[in-house]
């Protein structure tokens, strides 16, 4: 049995997409050579992106579902920031202490179980119920912020922008970007 199922352009890209230079940015005080070099990557980017048949749905995901770093679906993490300000929306950054576990005595602690005994125990100090969990304080604090911070995000939560707006807020924040390297270019000759 045959399947075709899309792989992104990216897939037989790593070298460039991998590239520190794409997934970190360029060092403090990069060397023109460093600087052409990012600029080269970007554009190859920037072309395998353009030819991937996924393009629209990883943009979409990159903007409005997921924080993600570096080069991805044709842009860079600055002008996914510039695009969320245009759609008003804004974009949580991943929970890391989920996907890594935060662990104490050997076992994760659960989001729910601090939940729960804060309810239960409504008089008790935050350090009890940290000790009673076997972790530390800042965790037990760190659960509550994150549902005080849920419970906000509930209330606000807006209904997420179409895929033509997200596209077309792309077409604008990429037509922007080029204007302002002509721009800085054509400065940079006239004073060099």
């Amino acid at each position: 049995m045959k399947t075709t199922s899309a792989l992104p352009a990216c897939v037989n890209a790593t070298d460039i997409f991998q590239h520190p230079l794409l997934e970190e940015g360029l060092p403090a005080g990069a060397s023109r050579e460093v600087r052409r070099t990012q600029a080269r990557l970007v554009s190859e980017a920037t072309t395998t992106c353009a030819s991937c048949p996924l393009l629209a749905r990883c943009l979409y995901d990159a903007v409005v579902k997921h924080d993600v770093s570096g080069f991805v679906a044709g842009t860079t993490q600055r002008q996914r920031q510039e695009m969320r300000t245009e759609l008003r929306i804004s974009v949580a950054p991943e929970d890391f202490d989920t996907l890594a576990g935060v662990v104490a005595s050997g076992r994760q602690v659960n989001h729910e179980e601090v939940l729960r005994l804060r309810a239960a125990n409504p008089h008790e100090s935050l350090e009890t119920i940290a000790q009673r969990l076997g972790c530390s304080l800042s965790t037990v604090k760190r659960h509550l912020r994150k549902a005080r911070n849920s419970e906000a995000e509930t209330t606000l939560k807006m209904v997420p922008p179409s895929m033509e707006r997200v596209l077309a807020v792309y077409a604008q924040v990429i037509r922007r970007t080029l204007q302002t390297r002509r721009v800085s270019l054509k400065r940079g000759r006239r004073i060099g």
